[in-house]
């Protein structure tokens, strides 16, 4: 196939049919003007912002921000829509925070490079420090290793996968896969597993009528009696009380 031509030939680009033909899809252009135009408010900005930090309900939420509730609950509902946060229910109350993908880390870690180089005063010594670790410890390659260890986690939540086969098959020395997990992801590779088990165990409890048995085996636990152990640990009830509310 001939390349396209353009008006003038200078002859300084070589792969103009590859550039032609991303800039011609316009859907996924679409996609991204759509993602940075919700985020092209200064308070979601700083909802979202705050939300991969900690969880919150929006009474809280709306005291740190300085917003009304319904204000607050606005901008929540979009970044729920847009699947930029998740939410549960503990009782009467709901809890937000960001969701646990690599786009959110992603965005997450935009935010805070731009506001590092546009207006670097405005981070606190925490918050600079943590960047400064990070891309200390990581490069763009250990980042993309670590988003993909946690992406294979996520997928086989049901089986046990220990720190050695996950070195073996990422290629990568224990010590070093441990560290760099913990510098991006804020928590040991354990305790990461052990929140996103009992997650998917509460969202099978409440929407499914499977065995607490089967849960357990579906989440990684070999016995019952360890996962409702767990699960009263992270919960404040047992499975069986935690379904029946």
């Amino acid at each position: 196939m001939d390349k396209p031509l353009l008006p003038h030939q200078h002859n300084t680009i070589n792969h103009i049919e590859d550039l032609k033909n991303t800039v011609s899809n316009l859907n996924n252009f679409s996609i991204v003007a759509d993602m940075l135009k919700l985020l092209g408010d200064s308070s979601r900005i700083r909802i979202f912002w705050l939300l991969c930090h900690c969880e919150e309900c929006v009474i809280n939420i709306s005291s740190l921000v300085d917003m009304t509730s319904p204000a607050v609950s606005h901008h929540l509902r979009q970044l729920k829509d847009r699947g930029l946060i998740v939410s549960r229910r503990d009782g009467k109350e709901v809890y937000y925070k960001a969701a646990d993908t690599e786009e959110c880390h992603l965005l997450h870690m935009t935010v805070e490079k731009i506001m590092e180089i546009s207006c670097p005063k405005s981070l606190d010594n925490r918050e600079r420090n943590c960047t400064c670790q990070t891309e200390q410890n990581c490069n763009e390659e250990h980042l993309t290793a670590m988003h993909e260890i946690h992406e294979y986690l996520i997928q086989n939540l049901d089986k046990r996968i220990t720190i050695e086969d996950l070195a073996k098959k990422f290629l990568m020395n224990t010590t070093t896969l441990k560290e760099l997990f913990k510098t991006v992801y804020g928590t040991s590779l354990a305790a990461h597993m052990k929140e996103h088990r009992l997650k998917k165990a509460a969202e099978l409890l409440r929407n499914t009528e499977e065995s607490i048995a089967e849960i357990a085996r579906s989440v990684g636990y070999e016995s019952a009696s360890k996962f409702s152990a767990a699960f009263k640990d992270e919960y404040g009830k047992t499975p069986k009380d935690y379904r029946k509310e």
